[in-house]
């Protein structure tokens, strides 16, 4: 009886390994080159040039399978949204956080339930359309002496709030969404580096344990992780740096150009 489940033990943890190694395989160099360059872009984004890492994210689904990479990345975030906090702390807008947040939480829930139904390709090009409508609208507000949306709206930052938890829970790509979202507020860049920061510190802590129970993150993910942490801490030094060295217009320029970018990126991708 002992020798018999002594087996059945000894089988099940076989099993357990082989799953393990199924979910994530051998790394080849050309999986490592990515990671690392996305782990510093990341870093970058979250301290210096908002929406810069959403061009790179979508590289590792491409050399990782899309689950693993979305397991991946969020540590990879959750790490840089340190660097963040520690350096822009003071600088947040917390009345934009305490409008946004319960929104986002609600997006993210949707995203969850959503994630077994809604794929990669049906979802890219829903996300393309909304960053650009968006973009469109910022262009508008920004542009027009009388507002006719005023994005102080409640209804606006239920829009902005819900589609970033649904596209950070199934894609790890809502900082676009939530830059444009800032663009409107007219943050200034380092209230906007410091409200973001705070914001997806909690969000993407709000959001591990789904990416878990989703099975999404693992022993493997995690020694990757590990090993690319310090192109994430590179990123953010760089980022802190840079943002120190850009102008207030150029910011706003660069943020708006790169969320273009991504969305065409985005419908590209889902029209393939």
């Amino acid at each position: 009886m002992i020798d018999k489940k002594y087996k059945i033990g000894v089988i099940r943890r076989k099993k357990s390994s082989l799953t393990m190694a199924r979910e994530m395989p051998e790394v080849n160099w050309l999986q490592w080159l990515i990671a690392v360059i996305t782990a510093f872009s990341i870093g970058l984004t979250k301290t210096g040039i908002p929406g810069l890492s959403v061009l790179f994210i979508p590289l590792m689904a491409e050399v990782f399978p899309a689950r693993a990479s979305t397991g991946i990345v969020l540590p990879m975030l959750m790490f840089a949204d340190i660097f963040a906090v520690a350096y822009y702390r003071k600088h947040a807008v917390w009345p934009q956080l305490f409008r946004l947040m319960p929104w986002t939480a609600l997006g993210i829930v949707i995203g969850y339930l959503a994630l077994g139904r809604v794929n990669d390709a049906q979802l890219k090009p829903i996300i393309g359309v909304i960053i650009l409508i968006m973009l469109a609208i910022n262009f508008l507000l920004g542009n027009r002496k009388e507002k006719a949306i005023m994005p102080g709206n409640h209804w606006f930052a239920a829009v902005m709030g819900v589609a970033a938890g649904i596209t950070t829970m199934m894609a790890n790509v809502a900082g676009t969404i939530v830059s444009i979202y800032f663009l409107a507020m007219k943050l200034p860049k380092n209230e906007f580096i410091g409200t973001g920061s705070w914001f997806f510190l909690i969000l993407n802590w709000f959001k591990l344990p789904f990416s878990m129970n989703l099975g999404l993150i693992n022993i493997n993910s995690l020694q990757l992780d590990i090993i690319i942490f310090p192109a994430v801490a590179l990123g953010a030094l760089v980022g802190i740096v840079s943002l120190k060295r850009i102008p207030e217009k150029k910011f706003t320029v660069i943020v708006q150009l790169l969320a273009a970018i991504a969305a065409a990126s985005l419908l590209i991708q889902g029209c393939l």
